[in-house]
């Protein structure tokens, strides 16, 4: 203790300049806004390059599902590939039955949140990836989120699980369509609203993307329904889907992009 004191004592003229060298760095931050740009941009690589790092580790000891999961999706695909009467009702997923209006970039999720109200994923592909905003995001089992941020080599996701995430979804069996939300309560379920009661729907029912938005095709997988109810007004289905992926435990993903999404979207601003 004693020596600490002493090393205070000698240098305390050089202690004092770092510290005044810290609060004039902190002030021009927060009082030029290009610094404070640059200064969040580094923090967020660094943040990235953290987790980056964490998720290695966790992945070699994770290694065994992931490439049983893999394994799954690669004797998927080849089945698909050569056998033209294969059965394609699934809980996989392939990038086949979207067409060539959607391109596919895969990736890996290096953070990821699910016991929080707003959860958000961070994967490693960013703007150098020629990932952006409004991407959708899904695993080979189902969806997963929309990319929300980007930076140069990574992105973050609002989760389904996230109580702010909307997503159009529909009975599989008709075109009978609402709003997926979360609840915020079981990272197994997510909730389907808005299906009118006159909707035939039955518990075990295939829940799908519905394709009404210029993020996600039709025909992503969701999940199928738990158990349901009317709303307090008995005119709308409530209803409670489990998820075919597993929130807790994902990490290989792809990111979809909408090739005429931008059309769309000028076409509706010109409406």
């Amino acid at each position: 203790m004693q020596q600490i004191i002493n090393f205070i004592i000698r240098n305390k003229n050089f202690l004092l300049f770092l510290l005044l060298f810290c609060v004039s760095l902190v002030f021009t931050i927060q009082s030029h806004s290009y610094h404070k740009s640059k200064f969040i941009n580094s923090a967020n690589f660094l943040t990235g390059g953290v987790y980056n790092s964490v998720n290695n580790v966790s992945s070699y000891f994770n290694l065994k599902s992931q490439n049983q999961l893999l394994a799954e999706e690669n004797k998927r695909l080849r089945s698909i590939l050569h056998n033209s009467e294969v059965e394609i009702d699934s809980i996989f997923i392939d990038s086949l039955t979207f067409g060539e209006s959607y391109r596919f970039f895969s990736s890996n999720i290096i953070k990821n949140s699910y016991s929080l109200n707003n959860n958000i994923l961070t994967l490693n592909k960013g703007t150098n990836d020629s990932i952006k905003q409004d991407f959708g995001v899904i695993s080979s089992k189902g969806i997963i989120g929309i990319i929300d941020k980007t930076s140069r080599n990574y992105s973050t996701v609002i989760s389904i699980l996230n109580t702010t995430s909307r997503i159009s979804a529909q009975l599989k069996k008709t075109n009978h369509f609402g709003t997926l939300t979360w609840n915020g309560k079981d990272p197994k379920f997510t909730q389907l609203i808005d299906i009118p009661k006159i909707s035939p729907v039955s518990i075990g029912d295939t829940i799908i993307t519905s394709g009404r938005s210029s993020i996600f095709p039709k025909g992503v997988r969701v999940g199928v329904i738990e158990d349901f109810k009317l709303d307090q007004a008995e005119n709308y289905y409530e209803i409670n889907v489990r998820l075919f992926n597993d929130m807790t435990n994902i990490e290989h993903v792809y990111i979809i992009e909408n090739a005429d999404k931008q059309e769309i979207t000028n076409l509706l601003s010109n409406n």
